[in-house]
């Protein structure tokens, strides 16, 4: 197998925009370090800059303290760091740009000094009226430090506010304003907020710790901190945590039609979290289970590609009763961003991930389970790597229907014409990763994986839930 360096952005899989996670500890204790530990367990969700933003509720109103920077949560944050973060009421963030550059002005959370006050915003998701809403503000004076679409909706809050006798109307005046998909976390000098779009298409959960609410992407950063997980923010609804009232619930933008992403369960959350009630394990185990019944293969082993087509795996050998090996060793020291080897090297950015366990797969029938094929660029690597280590045959089943459609809604898949699935046949994709059988999740079987939840399905299907924009929202603006 030649090795080749890979010349795309990380390792050819869907990647998401960001994670989030807010904390109000109205006993009145430093957050920071909970944030940061909240944040390093939402690291998945985005690996290219981070941030916190602390404010102390009974200090100087609206003196907020913030540090952010490139790189993994672990780089960019000394212990020094966070001894300065001193606040009851914090934010943070992980990103991966969809929208806007990969640079560290587009680094979250926000934070804005206007009028009111102060405001701090981590936001996750892709609005699709950006653009427009951009150029309105700009027509009235708006100037921008950012290309992110992040900035429309801090900007739109703050002029709400002047407007509004609370801090919480401003943001549902904001958020009718605004298509698309976000999950939000808005702080404010003696409130923290929470918000979900309408149709539920990015994560928000509810959590408890004491005396302090936590708000955050996923139920895994929860159990990170020891915190109990008290609900999911509904699509729609808007939460709002103070020290008189606790948590009050506005539900406004609520609606029956909901749209969570359906990646969010096959690759993108861990697996142990919970998602609107659902387990991503559980899910990953139900992908295989109907992988095994709809296109069985005889075999010696069935393996998944780490992390998310593990569970995958285990659920295929369970259903079908091939049993389940331990092929590839992940390096854990790579993130999904590292220094690719160049071109006159001979080693392969996959192989720097991933090694081959010889005595798993030598000789043997080898069914590979992963979740999707992008462009199809480490596909044929990593079947490669397979059959070089003595591999018999390799059939690869994926758990998730070809991808043929871009998302507009956060997650990173491209254009149609770099899909691997669109214009070619399942035989043809099978030949250029050098599989001996290829086959896909079907696409009735999503239903079993979100558990009968509404779902996203736009980019197997090239049906949305909202009409897709007219002009291009995933490249970066003009500044």
């Amino acid at each position: 197998m030649d090795h080749v360096t890979l010349h795309y952005r990380e390792d050819d899989k869907p990647h998401e925009e960001c994670g989030v996670f807010g904390i109000y500890d109205l006993d009145g204790n430093d957050v920071a370090g909970t944030v940061y530990y909240g944040l390093l367990a939402l690291q998945h969700r985005g690996q290219e800059s981070c941030g916190i933003a602390v404010s102390d509720t009974e200090g100087p109103m609206g003196k907020v303290a913030s540090a952010k920077g490139m790189g993994l949560v672990n780089e960019v944050f000394t212990p020094d760091d966070l001894e300065k973060l001193k606040g009851n009421i914090g934010i943070g963030h992980t990103r991966y740009s969809t929208a806007g550059a990969s640079t560290r002005e587009n680094a979250q959370p926000l934070v804005l000094n206007y009028m009111k006050g102060t405001l701090g915003l981590a936001h996750n998701g892709n609005l699709t009226n950006a653009p427009k809403l951009r150029r309105d503000l700009a027509f009235t004076g708006a100037i921008f430090q950012t290309t992110i679409d992040s900035e429309v909706i801090a900007y739109y809050i703050a002029r709400q506010r002047v407007l509004s006798k609370s801090v919480e109307e401003a943001v549902i005046k904001t958020l009718k304003m605004l298509e698309g998909s976000y999950s939000l976390i808005v702080m404010s000098p003696r409130k923290l907020i929470g918000a979900r779009d309408p149709f539920g298409f990015r994560p928000l959960c509810i959590g408890k710790r004491d005396n302090a609410y936590i708000l955050a992407s996923e139920t895994c950063a929860l159990d990170t901190i020891g915190a109990e997980y008290v609900r999911d923010v509904e699509p729609g609804e808007v939460v709002v945590i103070t020290p008189n009232e606790g948590l009050v619930s506005h539900r406004d933008l609520c609606q029956k039609k909901h749209a969570r992403c359906i990646f969010e369960y096959i690759y993108f959350a861990r697996p142990d979290s919970v998602f609107d009630g659902m387990s991503v394990y559980n899910s990953r185990i139900i992908a295989g289970r109907c992988l095994a019944k709809d296109s069985p293969v005889d075999a010696d082993v069935v393996v998944g590609v780490p992390e998310s087509g593990n569970a995958a795996a285990l659920g295929y050998s369970l259903e079908s009763g091939i049993p389940y090996g331990t092929a590839f060793v992940k390096n854990g020291y790579v993130g999904r961003t590292f220094i690719k080897p160049k071109q006159s090297q001979r080693e392969s950015s996959v192989q720097v991930k991933l090694n081959v366990l010889k005595d798993c797969v030598a000789g043997k029938r080898v069914i590979m389970i992963d979740d999707s094929i992008v462009r199809g660029t480490t596909s044929d690597r990593i079947v490669g790597m397979l059959k070089d280590a003595g591999a018999k045959e390799v059939h690869v089943r994926i758990s998730s229907p070809p991808f043929l459609y871009p998302c507009y809604f956060g997650t990173d898949i491209p254009d149609s014409s770099q899909l691997i699935a669109y214009g070619r046949s399942i035989d043809e994709i099978c030949k250029i990763i050098g599989a001996d059988s290829l086959a896909y999740l079907e696409i009735d079987r999503l239903q079993e994986l979100s558990g009968g939840r509404q779902y996203c399905h736009g980019c197997f299907t090239g049906k949305w839930p909202v009409e897709p924009p007219e002009e291009d929202i995933r490249g970066e603006y003009e500044k």
